[in-house]
């Protein structure tokens, strides 16, 4: 019966470890935004996209939606692996960042333009 309980608890306890949610790096995405979509928007007639042009619930929105380019392609499809990789010869944040899981990348992006927006707790810009 001791044996039966010691089981049970290390099982409960390793589960509470992997339903954990990644808790995301706003560095991270700072260096992702500001080297991959920074640059990307620049070199098109949008131009940056400053993190402080939209409030949080503006910038939760628009992840939550997945719509990039007004609804032309999807906000994933810049962060996924497959784009990094296909960036990544000229883009060395892209080489870094290429074997991050996608969902923690965005998360990373996400954390950092709700920190940057208007009403996070540093309104930030891309310098």
């Amino acid at each position: 019966m001791r044996a039966i309980s010691t089981l049970i608890a290390i099982a409960a306890f390793t589960l509470s470890l992997s339903a954990q949610a990644y808790d995301a790096d706003w560095k991270r995405g700072r260096v992702y935004y500001r080297s991959v979509c920074t640059s990307c928007h620049v070199a098109l007639p949008i131009g940056s996209i400053n993190p402080s042009s939209k409030a949080k619930a503006e910038w939760a929105a628009y992840i939550q939606a997945d719509k990039h380019a007004k609804g032309k392609d999807t906000v994933k499809q810049y962060v996924s692996k497959t784009y990094r990789a296909s960036i990544k010869s000229a883009n060395k944040a892209a080489e870094k960042f290429a074997d991050t899981p996608d969902q923690e990348l965005l998360d990373d992006i996400k954390a950092f333009l709700l920190k940057g927006a208007k009403d996070g707790d540093a309104p930030a810009s891309c310098s």
